[in-house]
């Protein structure tokens, strides 16, 4: 069979089970399957399929029209700019999450800005380096996204990273290695921020678990099916997890540190309310104007 009738076949076949996008995802899983990109689809409709090149494609849409998600096939995802390795043990990575990685990264710049223009009277330069000795910790790291992505953007920082799954880590931590970055992070299985020392840290970040149990019928049904649930569902309100987090984060932090945690518009009013006595505490929306990051100072 030709590459363009495979294809064409493998759209109607997910467009009749239901799956969104199923052109992007028949492209996605043909591109997997002949360890090709996007553009040797377009330019070799012709190309004929080998048996073998054919069974592992059926084997790929079948899973996918049971909903199983793509990137659990191919087992990749990027990921501000990387490409992530990712398994059923961990959360799929969404585009989102990077609005986390944009405030940690606007923050630090601004602290570091201030901190110069203090100390020499003198506006600071565009561009101004990261100091050494930042101190950061991705909090439920899972496939270690949040956590590579600032280390790949702040070299002299020093970063952990926290996760209750031993697998979840396992994961983190070959991600680490394929990206070169293994020993610029430090990873810990703890329970969120259990064991640190106080003002341990001057930035945690996270993307906790923020789904109320009470909204399952709203979340699509492949991240019901599929996802690690405790990664996904915090418990009935959506809450319960962040409200572990602050109070821990508050410890965890130096005076002047900041928190900064991914969330959804059904919550942000209870994050606002679980915010009371830090300062600086904004939220901010993505691109489809939903409350996405919470950001929040511990007081000096």
């Amino acid at each position: 069979m030709q590459l363009r009738q495979a294809l064409n076949g493998a759209v109607d076949r997910l467009t009749a089970a239901r799956v969104p996008s199923p052109r992007m995802n028949a492209e996605l899983l043909i591109m997997f399957t002949l360890d090709c990109d996007r553009a040797y689809l377009y330019a070799h409709p012709e190309r004929e399929l080998t048996a073998d090149e054919m069974q592992r494609y059926e084997e790929a849409l079948a899973r996918r029209a049971t909903g199983v998600p793509a990137q659990y096939i191919t087992g990749h995802q990027e990921f501000w700019g990387l490409d992530l390795i990712v398994s059923p043990a961990v959360l799929i990575p969404r585009p989102e999450t990077e609005h986390v990685v944009e405030t940690v990264l606007e923050l630090v710049s601004a602290d570091s800005k201030q901190s110069q223009e203090t100390r020499t009277g003198m506006s600071a330069p565009h561009g101004l380096s990261v100091p050494r000795g930042l101190r950061i910790v991705d909090v439920g790291t899972g496939s270690g996204a949040i956590a590579l992505a600032l280390a790949k953007e702040l070299p002299f920082a020093e970063i952990h990273a926290t996760d209750i799954s031993a697998e979840a880590l396992e994961v983190a931590r070959a991600n680490a290695a394929r990206h070169e970055l293994i020993s610029r992070i430090e990873f810990h299985r703890a329970d969120l921020l259990d064991g640190f020392s106080p003002a341990s840290f001057d930035i945690v970040v996270s993307n906790p678990p923020y789904v109320g149990e009470s909204e399952e019928d709203s979340v699509q049904l492949e991240v019901r099916k599929s996802e690690p649930r405790g990664a996904v569902f915090a418990g009935p309100t959506g809450l319960e997890v962040i409200e572990r987090l602050i109070p821990q984060a508050q410890k965890a932090l130096s005076p002047g540190g900041w928190l900064v945690f991914e969330i959804s518009g059904t919550i942000a009013d209870g994050v606002r309310r679980l915010l009371s006595g830090w300062s600086e505490v904004a939220i901010t929306n993505d691109l489809q104007g939903i409350a996405r990051v919470a950001r929040a100072r511990k007081p000096a």
